[in-house]
C-alpha cells in the first residue's frame, strides 16, 4: 500500500501506536518515492521547541537569530513524528505550505514557492483533537488525504520470528528459543511493540 502511495506527492498520515515502526515505514516511503535522492530529514514535532522547529522546517535568513548559519539554510523537512503535539500557530504555518506551496523563512520578508513531500505520523487519536480543539480540523483533513493505520504487534504473530531473526543477525548473536519461551512471546501483549522486542 505505502510503494504505491509514494508514487504520489499527496501527504501521507501513519498512525499506530509508539514503536510500531512509523519512522522506518516513512523512511521506505521516501526510498519508493521520486524524491528518493533528496534528503530525508526526520523531525519530532512534540520534542522540539516552537521556534525551533519553525526554523527547522521553513529555513531562516542570515542574521535572523544568534548562531544562523551564514547564509540563511533551506527548510528541509519530509516525516514529522508525533504530529498531535504541534502547537496552533505551526499547525496555521503548516497548512498554508501544503495549501499554498509557499513558505516566508525565519527572519525573512519573501515568500519562496517550495516543492515539498510530507509524511507525518501520529500515536494518538488526531480525530479527538480536532474534536475537543486542540488540532486544526482543516489541517487534519489535509495531512490525512493518505492514511495508514500500522498496527500493533500483538497484531501480527507471524511478524515476531521474522523480527527476532533479523534483530538476531544485526546483533551477531546465537541463540535458539525453547518452546516455552516461543509461546510466551506469542501470548505477550507487547506494550512497546517493535521496539519493545528489540529491546
Amino acid at each position: 500500500i505505502l510503494k504505491s502511495m509514494a508514487q504520489t506527492e499527496s501527504p501521507i498520515l501513519l498512525i499506530g501506536e509508539t514503536g510500531t515502526g512509523k519512522e522506518i515505514f516513512a523512511h521506505a516511503v521516501h526510498l519508493a518515492s521520486s524524491r528518493r535522492d533528496g534528503p530525508f530529514v526526520a523531525i519530532n514535532v512534540a520534542a522540539m521547541p516552537e521556534n525551533l522547529l519553525e526554523s527547522e522546517l521553513f529555513g531562516y535568513e542570515e542574521g535572523a537569530f544568534t548562531g544562523a548559519k551564514k547564509g540563511g539554510r533551506p527548510g528541509l523537512f519530509l516525516f514529522l513524528d508525533e504530529v498531535e503535539g504541534m502547537s496552533m500557530a505551526m499547525q496555521v504555518k503548516l497548512l498554508r505550505v501544503l495549501q499554498e506551496r509557499e513558505i516566508m523563512r525565519v527572519g525573512g520578508n519573501q515568500i519562496i514557492n517550495v516543492s515539498v513531500r510530507i509524511v507525518a505520523a501520529t500515536n494518538e487519536s488526531l480525530e479527538e483533537r480536532v474534536e475537543n480543539g486542540s488540532f486544526r480540523r482543516d489541517l487534519y483533513y489535509r495531512l490525512s488525504t493518505l492514511p495508514v493505520l500500522i498496527p500493533p504487534l500483538r497484531e501480527r504473530e507471524g511478524d515476531i520470528q521474522l523480527l527476532l531473526e533479523h534483530f538476531r543477525r544485526c546483533a551477531g548473536g546465537e541463540f535458539s528459543l525453547s518452546t516455552e519461551v516461543r509461546q510466551l512471546l506469542f501470548r505477550y501483549s507487547w506494550p512497546g511493540n517493535i521496539r519493545g522486542l528489540q529491546n
